[in-house]
């Protein structure tokens, strides 16, 4: 029987052919035997045109640029992770002067960026993609210092539409999809202060 991978749940309730829901933190988990490998990820991940330069991408992440820039200064040291090969965040932020650690495990693998405590951590359009949240989870937060925001873009799913039918969720990249149900449990494990900005961008702070 497979568990959830985040809060390790036993999963029975499958939504449709590949996806399972969780009872206990209202994720939707994809089943492992339809993960695909390292080499097919980085592949489709090597086809996005994430063009630091692009007007588009830029205005797409912007809610995180725009509120490290309000709320943060370059004195103040921050981690992009999971920055893929464009880290247009980071690139925003580093005209300004931020210092800025890059870390992605197919683009940017070094993992230098462990010997470091980070005054906020940010995350756009990864958390989707983590085959064990819990173990990431537990990383960044370890990583984060006292009072340390992290911060997460990712698209929850409302209900709204069937879940079969969903668009994040037919990505083959994507194995595991949050709700605002799913914050909150994060936010009550882990102690955190939790804020939505909307239902794609999630601040959890220690």
């Amino acid at each position: 029987m497979m568990h959830c991978t985040l809060c390790e749940n036993p999963l029975e309730n499958k939504v449709d052919d590949f996806y399972f829901h969780c009872n206990v933190c209202d994720a939707y988990v994809k089943d492992s035997k339809f993960y695909i490998n390292y080499q097919q990820e980085k592949k489709r991940y090597e086809a996005h045109n994430n063009d630091v330069n692009d007007a588009g991408y830029q205005k797409f992440t912007s809610p995180i640029t725009n509120f490290i820039l309000q709320n943060y200064s370059p004195n103040h040291l921050g981690l992009d992770f999971g920055c893929g090969k464009g880290p247009v965040i980071s690139e925003q932020l580093q005209k300004h002067g931020f210092q800025i650690k890059l870390y992605d495990p197919f683009f940017y693998p070094d993992e230098n960026y462990l010997n470091f405590k980070y005054d906020y951590i940010f995350s756009c359009e990864v958390f989707e993609h983590f085959h064990h949240p819990k173990n990431e989870i537990d990383k960044l937060l370890h990583l984060l210092k006292t009072s340390g925001k992290l911060l997460v873009m990712t698209h929850l799913y409302d209900g709204e539409i069937a879940f079969s039918n969903w668009y994040y969720r037919n990505d083959p990249t994507h194995v595991f999809i949050y709700t605002s149900n799913t914050f909150a449990y994060i936010a009550t494990k882990y102690q955190l202060n939790l804020g939505f900005q909307n239902n794609r961008f999630i601040i959890l702070q220690k």
